[in-house]
């Protein structure tokens, strides 16, 4: 399936777009203020050790600290192949300590960053472990004797005094031994300036840096199906030139700069999809529609039928419909960069063949997702349960916040429900003091409210009170905002 990658370069952020078959299919957005810190390595401080929670908060630099798990503690672990608990983490760590990690999980929501100390440093074709001396192959390559070969080729190219190990990518299956050279030099100077570093700066401080947007986009997204990857900046073209001949230069004649007077996002209809992935409905071209609701805890999505009858029978029209959806929910769980828990409410289908033709679609549509993911079948409520691998903020996050009307519940109350809950609080005021007049200060609506359909409520309260009772419209007021004043 051919690919086309959109680089849309801007001081303010850098946007990518995958572009499979004339559809978006994902959308990355880095921002210059708040790039990701997934992958950076740290010298870190330790600010306090919890032996209840087997964890650590550790001081990187940023607005929160960050959070260690003894399981993510290398230190801790038997690698003798044995199943020997790990360490408590009251013996390996303690308050004021030094420590050297990798952020793993960017700063989600009120939640700190996740950290490792096992170390990895990724590059186009190899991922280096400098504690780890093993070699490993991605589970992609699935040919036995494809493996081995790799594996040889790769031990045949490490130095005598390396005591690291490597993970073989997907993309070094056609790679020369020049190229895998290249990667492995490129990995173990990396590491050494990060040790001579972590020697000579006081913590907290960053040590590396993983690369730009852009530059991961060349690393990580291009394959032998990517027919071109286009750039909208001059100066950010020849950057990436100047990596792509270092680290990349495969990819150099599919590397284009676009001088088109439209926006590149407008001339492939990227702007349009941006709007549409942050709505709650997507409809489907059969007539369905999804509706996707996003909370902390997880993210639902409900199949619906819409205005779809032109099935044989209405079975028929369930099927169809399911179908279509399997497809389109894995694009926009790839669009939206949905992760977490996922609940899909798939329309009842009572035939088991339908079921497990559904499920077929699904996994073969999730085929082509990068992120790692995990499909439990049809639970006995009708529900697919599955997770998608969350390591940054997801499209709704980065380019949205809560509403301040609503804070985020999605619905207000009405303007009569705020009208009641004012004359409730004047009867409580009126109890306690004495003033000589009620002032109500509310949105427009809710003052409408009092001077049509509840005038009579406010006048009844007035007398009963033996105050009189002012209306004032405060035109900066949400509908759930309003002021008692006494005068």
């Amino acid at each position: 399936m051919s690919t086309d990658i959109l680089i849309n370069v801007t001081p303010q952020e850098t946007r990518v777009a995958l572009i499979e078959q004339g559809a978006v299919q994902e959308l990355h957005i880095e921002r210059s203020n708040l790039r990701g810190r997934a992958g950076n390595v740290y010298l870190g401080k330790v600010v306090r050790v919890l032996p209840g929670m087997q964890s650590a908060f550790i001081d990187i630099g940023l607005e929160r600290a960050a959070f260690l798990h003894v399981a993510d503690i290398w230190e801790a672990r038997p690698h003798d192949g044995s199943n020997s608990a790990p360490q408590p983490i009251e013996r390996l760590l303690f308050d004021g300590q030094s420590v050297m990690v990798q952020v793993v999980k960017d700063p989600i929501g009120t939640k700190g960053a996740r950290l490792s100390t096992q170390i990895s440093i990724a590059g186009r074709m190899l991922v280096y472990l400098p504690q780890d001396p093993h070699i490993g192959i991605s589970q992609r390559i699935e040919n036995e004797a494809e493996r081995d070969a790799l594996r040889q080729k790769v031990q045949a190219l490490l130095p005598p005094d390396e005591r690291g190990g490597f993970i073989i990518r997907t993309m070094a299956e056609d790679a020369s031994d020049a190229d895998l050279g290249m990667d492995v030099d490129y990995l173990c100077k990396t590491w050494a300036g990060v040790t001579r570093q972590a020697k000579s700066r006081p913590a907290p401080a960053l040590l590396y840096q993983d690369l730009s947007l852009a530059q991961r986009v060349l690393r990580d997204f291009v394959g032998d199906d990517t027919t071109s990857i286009q750039v909208d900046s001059r100066e950010n073209f020849q950057k990436l030139q100047e990596f792509a001949q270092v680290y990349t230069p495969s990819v150099m004649s599919r590397l284009l700069h676009y001088t088109g007077e439209r926006p590149l996002f407008d001339l492939y209809g990227v702007e349009e999809e941006i709007q549409r992935a942050l709505g709650r409905r997507v409809d489907l071209k059969s007539g369905g529609y999804l509706i996707i609701d996003q909370t902390e805890a997880m993210t639902t999505i409900d199949v619906n039928t819409g205005s779809y009858v032109h099935g044989r029978n209405f079975d028929d029209t369930i099927f169809k419909t399911n179908l279509e959806a399997a497809q389109a929910i894995v694009r926009q769980l790839r669009l939206r960069n949905l992760g977490g828990i996922i609940i899909l409410d798939f329309i009842d289908m009572e035939n088991a063949e339908h079921k497990s033709s559904v499920l077929a679609e699904l996994h073969k549509a999730l085929s082509r997702d990068r992120t790692k993911v995990s499909v439990s079948g049809f639970s006995s409520l009708g529900l697919v349960e599955m997770t998608r691998k969350r390591t940054r903020e997801s499209l709704a996050h980065i380019l949205c916040e809560p509403c301040p009307a609503c804070d985020g519940k999605g619905q207000v109350k009405t303007a009569r429900t705020v009208c009641y809950e004012i004359l409730r609080e004047l009867l409580r005021e009126a109890k306690q003091f004495n003033p000589r007049e009620f002032r109500i200060l509310a949105s427009q609506m809710v003052i409408d409210m009092f001077l049509e359909e509840e005038s009579q409520n406010l006048a009844q309260l007035g007398d009963f009170i033996r105050k009189p009772i002012a209306l004032q419209v405060q035109n900066g007021y949400q509908q759930e905002q309003y002021d008692i004043v006494l005068m």
